[in-house]
């Protein structure tokens, strides 16, 4: 390419790299975000600000057809190197967005339309939606108990069995934090929430309590009983029906939406941020790999805590 990135652009680039590094990036990420940085702005021959839909999609296709393959002999790059674009922009505008210089970040609506590669390999796809089609589920529910269950299983990543155990002394108020019950497949036991997710829990919490319910769980059902398992299913997969993201006639996984669709949610958008992997790990209660050193390798709750109120995605519930 002839096209040279003018001194403000390049001024913008090496600020980003800056930045980055202060963050903690390896060198070697460093060394390939501004690669990919750089083609990607000679390639398209635009400022920064002027980054519309039209030039992503320019972009894309010429990684997927014209771009020449690490053989130098084949016609586009493979779908990780793409990945890798796409992401090095998506972190480039997102600094750009906390320094004020832009007021948002084009590029990650794209990823969601178009980059969406989380294959399983090979077998059926679970279902994910974008951040702004969960907004538009927990806004269409109307009863607030069935809106705090899927607001809380998309804010934490925790699973039905997790959610179905949580009793009302369980939950710290001031850390906006809930301790689960230990399980089988869980390590941490801890798990955070954000001020929307609490405003509509307390909300919960204060129709739930007047109805002198049986149990100290959370979430009772009509009976005032502690809810199952097969009622979080119903509540999740009943609202989603409503609204076109779940099809119960279908055989297609992907055709879906049940609650463990909001732990893919959670996982899938909370790394689309770039949030810390063992941070991730430790918040979804991953079990750890068998590792010596791990024993010396302590996460600090309060920046766990601080990791996820920054990165975890806002719906703007009301």
């Amino acid at each position: 390419m002839s096209v040279e990135l003018t001194p403000e652009v390049d001024e913008l680039l090496t600020e980003f790299i800056k930045d980055e590094k202060l963050r903690g990036k390896a060198d070697s990420t460093l060394d390939t975000y501004e690669s990919y940085l750089r083609y990607a702005f000679e390639y398209l021959d635009c400022h920064p600000e002027d980054l519309s839909k039209t030039e992503l999609k320019d972009l894309l296709h010429h990684l997927q057809n014209e771009k020449d393959g690490r053989r130098g002999n084949e016609n586009g790059v493979s779908g990780k190197t793409i990945d890798g674009y796409f992401s090095a922009l998506s972190s480039f505008y997102s600094y750009l967005t906390y320094e004020e210089k832009l007021s948002r970040n084009p590029v990650s609506p794209f990823q969601e339309r178009y980059l969406d590669n989380d294959s399983t390999g090979g077998e059926e796809e679970r279902q994910l939606i974008s951040v702004s089609e969960m907004s538009g589920l927990v806004m269409s529910v109307m009863k607030t108990r069935d809106k705090a269950i899927i607001l809380l299983l998309a804010k934490t990543g925790i699973r039905r069995k997790e959610l179905v155990q949580i009793d009302v002394q369980d939950i710290d108020w001031d850390q906006q934090s809930i301790r689960l019950k230990p399980t089988a497949k869980r390590t941490n036991q801890i798990v955070f929430f954000d001020d929307e997710c609490a405003r509509i829990l307390k909300k919960w919490l204060e129709i739930r309590n007047e109805a002198d319910p049986k149990t100290d769980a959370v979430f009772i059902n009509q009976q005032n009983n502690r809810l199952q398992r097969n009622g979080i299913y119903t509540v999740v997969t009943k609202h989603a029906e409503n609204i076109g993201l779940h099809d119960s006639d279908s055989d297609r996984l992907s055709d879906k939406f049940t609650p463990h669709c909001c732990r893919h949610w959670f996982t899938t958008h909370l790394r689309r941020s770039e949030m810390k992997r063992e941070y991730i790990k430790e918040l979804r209660g991953d079990k750890r790999e068998v590792d010596p050193m791990e024993t010396y390798n302590h996460i600090d709750r309060e920046k766990l805590r601080e990791s996820y109120l920054t990165h975890i995605p806002q719906l703007n519930v009301q």
